[in-house]
């Protein structure tokens, strides 16, 4: 018995000993900033299953002792970091290095520029976030952008509508779509960007070429469009916005839904739908503009600090009806439109969408995806594919009535990688290349001259930019950029348009088979272009600061500067290409001054911009056809000069009261010639005064005045014309400018709390309120009829 206890005893003796030994581990550590490898201080380590935790020092480091044997879960936790679990199997005395990101704030938003870029201080770039695009949901980008001083925007009647940035506009202008480059045949001013407003959430626009990441063509600038932010959590939440108006007696459906986990998973979906019937003037209807619009998104992926992949794709159809007054069948008719006073064809309010009219397609999907290394920084690779397949219909007879006069398919494919160095705090680096091959087949069974050909597109790009931070005041950009493009055409011409454009002379080589009266040639262009930016900006005190930057760009010319030949039957204009043209060379300087206190604001912004081989489109005469004779419209290339400044100013008073204004600016002059440039935007200020009162439920209400003046700078682009029914010879006056005017606009909404998780935002918004008839000169259908009358628009948006 005794020996039975002795054993027992000395069991538990050797047990204890060995426990005693194995918990006596230490385990000792440094947390350090997985941004930029810098120490960490005051970050917890814990170990929840002993209640054991230890905080780093001043430099990072930490010590937990009396440790057993085995595996341990460690979490670490920090301010303004991201908490991390991390397992280790302890055997003997311990050493690691844990990590957290410093700068988690990154993972908060949904930010696709660059750090030397918008996030740079030495750029020219505005910012419009949700509340501001969710007001324009029945309407298209170029409306959310008109009221940002220095943007304006060139329209084909109601619903195509271009920004333009500083007087320049399509292929001057990138647009950035959820990180991708739009390919939507944008060159042509008929042609409005492909984009449904309401998958965006934020739209950063930046003037001139100091965006290189974008690309080295943006002689205008660049709008970037992004999407919602991903909530980091297990949530589910959506919105639907429902408007109704009363000009076109439309209305619009968007609805979307977003699931996202703490892990960081995530799927949304967004839809919308609009239908609008024919708009109407002060005094009449502007018959067959109406609007079918089906938009559709779905997004996924997963969003961690270190690494992720997102999968995105969308797509867009609009059906857009032109003018039926604007479609002429001769000269005669255009010199009667012009001279008249209201259109020459004018037909009962209908929803009915007939020729003329457009009819695209465009279809968009990205894969992306990017990996933080430690203590240096982030790369991100991303592929895309684009289509858009445009219809456009002219108004003919027989069989052929329901067949498209042009009928073009684009596909675009490209691949872009960048590495961002961003471990040091005071300067960043980002490099990158791109890829890039597009298609276009134009249809040759349309019964009509195909007005742009066949074609491969080659571009290759890389980019390196640099943002430092010199001292607590002064910031510095530094950029440059080179681009390769090469085109491969195939293209048919008749022998007297060759021979007309002294092509015989110059391109003979081109020729690669005779048709008869047509000769198929084979252009093939190589351009090497070479964009450079610079910015400086420095904070003179808390309340103000100045910037100045400098953009060097290089722009190709497009496939419709390069090659249109015929009949643009939706503009009603020949329209010919000039095989000779050059690129585009851009020099742009600008100047900014900031002032923000706590209740005013002040932006002051000047530029200057000389452009070599500017390449313009500008009426030359008229052509008879075997469809009756049109205005012939062609392109050519100058020396110009574009300047102008824009203000800004946001003035609270008390906390209830806001006042704006925006005014703008712009002179084009072609300095070869010694003229006007065609087509710069009128100078305009658009004053507002707005009333908010938290405790009414958010009631907020805007009453706005925009002036326009007349554009008194134009080129005399008149030409004469004979009429055969008359015998005579008449002026075309297609370049004398309408008259300033002046619109009263009003906007009131209110939030309606539903239930916990609800939301009920009602809106009323009058835009033209004294129903005055105007005429905006951008408008290429200010020729044939007025500009909108007053339209009232009910906007019911539903959070939850």
């Amino acid at each position: 018995m005794i020996k039975k206890i002795f054993f027992r005893v000395l069991f538990c003796f050797l047990s204890f000993t060995n426990f005693a030994q194995e918990c006596n581990n230490i385990l000792k550590g440094i947390v350090i900033d997985y941004h930029d490898g810098s120490p960490i201080y005051g970050a917890t380590v814990y170990i929840e299953s002993l209640h054991k935790y230890a905080t780093s020092n001043f430099e990072g480091k930490f010590k937990i002792e009396k440790l057993c044997n085995g595996e341990i879960n460690l979490t670490i936790s920090h301010i303004s970091c991201e908490t991390k679990n991390v397992k280790i199997n302890l055997e003997k005395d311990t050493f690691t290095e844990l990590f957290l990101e410093h700068h988690i704030e990154s993972l908060k938003e949904v930010s696709i520029v660059s750090a030397a870029n918008v996030k740079s201080k030495t750029v020219q770039f505005t910012v419009l976030k949700g509340e501001v695009i969710d007001a324009f949901s029945n309407q298209n980008l170029g409306d959310v952008l008109k009221d940002i001083a220095g943007i304006s925007s060139i329209n084909t009647g109601n619903a195509i509508v271009k920004p333009v940035i500083n007087g320049l506009h399509s292929s001057r202008i990138i647009v950035m779509a959820n990180g991708v480059r739009l390919q939507d045949q944008e060159w042509g001013i008929e042609h409005a960007p492909n984009l449904d407003i309401n998958t965006t959430e934020k739209i950063t626009v930046i003037k001139g070429a100091n965006s290189l990441e974008f690309g080295g063509d943006a002689i205008g600038g660049v709008i970037i469009t992004e999407p919602s932010n991903i909530i980091l959590k297990d949530s589910l939440y959506g919105k639907s916005i429902l408007s109704g108006q009363s000009n076109g007696r439309g209305f619009s459906f968007h609805s979307s839904l977003s699931k996202s986990t703490k892990k960081g998973w995530y799927v949304n979906a967004k839809t919308t739908l609009k239908k609008i019937g024919d708009f109407k003037s002060p005094d009449y209807v502007l018959s067959n503009t109406g609007l079918n619009s089906k938009a559709f998104s779905l997004q996924t992926g997963l969003k961690k600090f270190e690494s992720g992949f997102n999968v995105y794709y969308t797509f867009i159809n609009n059906e857009i009806g032109i003018l039926r007054a604007s479609h002429l069948g001769n000269i005669e008719d255009l010199v009667n439109a012009i001279n008249s006073p209201e259109p020459l064809i004018t037909n009962d309010f209908s929803y009915d969408i007939n020729s003329p009219k457009q009819d695209v397609t465009h279809q968009l999907v990205k894969v992306d995806y990017y990996k933080r290394l430690k203590k240096l920084g982030k790369l991100k690779v991303q592929y895309d594919f684009q289509n858009n397949h445009r219809f456009e219909y002219d108004i003919r007879v027989g069989n052929d009535r329901n067949k498209a006069s042009l009928d073009l398919n684009l596909s675009s494919h490209a691949i872009r990688s960048s590495f961002e160095f961003d471990a040091k705090t005071d300067q960043k680096y980002k490099v990158g290349f791109m890829g890039a091959y597009q298609n276009n087949f134009a249809n040759p069974n349309t019964g009509i001259k195909r007005l742009i050909p066949d074609y491969d597109k080659y571009d290759f790009g890389f980019f390196t930019i640099g943002n430092f931070i010199l001292n607590d005041e002064t910031t510095l950009d530094l950029g440059f950029r080179y681009d390769f493009n090469a085109i491969n055409a195939k293209k048919f011409y008749s022998k007297s348009r060759w021979n007309e454009r002294n092509y015989d002379v110059d391109f003979y080589d081109l020729i690669i088979e005779d048709f008869n009266t047509q000769w198929l040639v084979n252009p093939k262009f190589q351009f090497h272009n070479f964009s450079a930016s610079a910015g400086i900006s420095y904070q003179l005190n808390d309340e103000n600061s100045v910037l100045f930057n400098y953009g060097l760009s290089n722009r190709a010319p497009n496939p419709s500067e390069l090659f249109s030949d015929g009949l643009h039957h939706s503009a009603a204009r020949i329209e010919l290409g000039d095989l000779r043209l050059q690129q585009e060379t851009s020099n742009r300087v600008a100047a900014n001054y900031r002032f923000k206190s706590e209740n005013t604001s002040i932006l002051v912004e000047v530029f200057f911009n000389h452009i070599r081989n500017f390449m313009y489109l500008e009426p030359t005469g008229t052509e008879q056809t075997i469809r009756g004779a049109f205005p012939v419209w062609a392109h050519k290339k100058t020396n110009a000069n574009l300047f102008g400044a824009d203000f800004s100013l946001k003035q609270q008073i008390g906390n209830q009261f806001i006042l704006k204004n925006t005014s703008s600016f712009i002179r084009g002059k072609d300095v070869e010639n010694d003229q006007n440039l065609i087509d710069i935007p009128s100078a305009k200020t658009i004053n507002s005064i707005g009333y908010y009162h938290e405790k009414w439920n958010g009631f907020s209400v805007i009453l706005e005045s925009e002036f326009v003046f007349r554009q008194n700078l134009f080129p005399d682009n008149n030409f004469e014309t004979y009429i055969p029914t008359t015998d005579t010879n008449i002026l075309v006056d297609i370049s004398t400018t309408p008259n300033s005017y002046h619109l009263l606009n009003f906007n009131s909404d209110a939030t309606f709390k539903l239930s916990e998780k609800t939301n009920l935002t009602v809106g009323l918004t009058v835009t033209n309120i004294l129903n005055i008839n105007y005429r905006e000169n951008l408008n290429r259908l200010r020729f044939f009829a007025d500009d909108l009358g007053r339209n009232y628009t009910l906007q019911l948006k539903f959070k939850y």
